[in-house]
């Protein structure tokens, strides 16, 4: 069943690349007390999020912030080292927090996983955005069509503010 607005996000622990490497965050850590801007991506490298979903996020990243947003996360059914090189790749730097759900943990629990196998990708998550304020979501836009970012995307989210 998908996550709905005014539900809390469930506890879980992702991956992100420390200074030291790889390091565990938990859903508490992430978006306990704060107000985060998260988007997903089917994968990290992928046509549509890097020429699309990724690169708004990037440019619209000031804005977002100014609109009372703690952290921006970028989360992927991807490992830590591929999320951190995508993000140096698109130049995220310090802007956007790249987090791993490696094993689709995250992506299944809030019922947003698509079956790419046919695609040779195996279990991903869909494209989607929200707006969640410590903890709970506060809004939801899952892109109605996957090859674009539109819904999901970095203006629409901003309007949401």
């Amino acid at each position: 069943m998908t996550i709905q607005v005014g539900e809390k996000l469930p506890s879980v622990t992702f991956m992100h690349m420390s200074d030291a490497g790889p390091a565990p965050i938990s859903t508490e850590e992430l978006f306990g007390g704060k107000t985060v801007a998260l988007f997903a991506v089917p994968g990290a490298f992928t046509p549509t999020c890097s020429n699309q979903h990724m690169p708004g996020y990037v440019q619209h990243a000031a804005s977002i912030r100014e609109k009372g947003v703690d952290t921006i996360v970028c989360v992927s059914v991807n490992d830590a080292f591929v999320m951190d090189a995508w993000g140096k790749d698109q130049g995220a730097g310090g802007n956007i927090m790249m987090v791993g759900d490696g094993n689709g943990e995250f992506t299944k629990a809030i019922g947003l996983e698509m079956d790419g196998s046919g695609f040779g990708l195996g279990t991903r998550s869909l494209r989607y955005s929200m707006i969640v304020r410590d903890g709970v979501v506060d809004s939801l836009n899952i892109e109605s069509n996957p090859g674009e970012a539109v819904d999901s995307g970095a203006e629409n989210l901003m309007s949401q503010l």
